[in-house]
């Protein structure tokens, strides 16, 4: 079966589990010796569907959170849909998955997923972060909660309500509340000074921006952005090292 996949994390995961992927978005980098040869038809907001036709692929792989509402409306081809918002929907959506390419390796990935969501939660120890890459500075207290960073200017943060916060979540490690449906809030840091903050990678580049927040001062530390936010066999691959 031929696919053109439209999300970065089902494009490696197909790919570690054979199956015959041939199309993809420029945000799609792993496996990295996999993903040369195949063709970028797009981004994960925009997409250019005649590259895509001319792929003659058997499917269309769309995910409700990764790909804009519009892209699924246009699709002029035979489409899958996901929807991964936590741990929990990656378990049932690599069950759908593997059903629907009559896959094994995609099963035992959702036995997998499923053993993980059974392990018992551990206790969060913000000197041993998972995904941690280096401090942007050391913690002077003991915090209970963090807040993820995922962009700056504004400052964006995830809540619980999101795959990156349901992560956060299973390891032991308290979100900020926010207010409901807010899922990648705007933030002022200064409003935030009781938790620790944990700066992605990516989408900001925050590690490469390490000198300017070292300059605000605030204790955190930069982390694996794509451990915590890249859901399939990248994220449960991180969670089965740290559970």
């Amino acid at each position: 079966m031929r696919v053109v996949s439209m999300v970065p994390s089902w494009t490696e995961t197909l790919l570690k589990a054979g199956v015959n992927v041939v199309g993809r978005t420029r945000y799609c980098i792993h496996p990295p010796k996999m993903i040369t040869n195949i063709p970028i038809v797009g981004g994960t907001k925009d997409v250019a569907w005649d590259l895509v036709t001319d792929l003659k692929p058997d499917i269309v792989l769309l995910d409700e959170e990764e790909n804009p509402l519009e892209m699924a409306e246009e699709c002029p081809l035979p489409m899958l849909t996901t929807h991964v918002s936590s741990i929990e929907t990656l378990q049932k959506e690599l069950v759908k998955l593997g059903e629907y390419f009559e896959n094994p390796t995609l099963m035992e990935l959702a036995v997998d997923c499923l053993d993980i969501l059974e392990k018992p939660t551990p206790k969060f120890n913000q000197n041993k972060i998972p995904g941690f890459m280096e401090w942007v500075k050391m913690p002077t207290q003991e915090y209970n909660k963090v807040v993820y960073l995922i962009w700056k200017k504004p400052w964006m943060a995830v809540s619980k309500e999101t795959y990156i916060g349901s992560v956060l979540n299973k390891l032991g490690i308290q979100v900020v509340e926010f207010p409901e449906g807010e899922k990648y809030p705007v933030i002022e840091l200064e409003d935030h000074q009781d938790a620790l903050c944990l700066f992605s990678s990516e989408p900001y580049p925050f590690a490469k921006k390490i000198s300017d927040l070292k300059a605000l001062g605030v204790e955190g530390a930069i982390v694996d952005g794509e451990c915590f936010s890249w859901f399939g066999v990248r994220s449960i691959e991180f969670l089965k090292r740290n559970l």
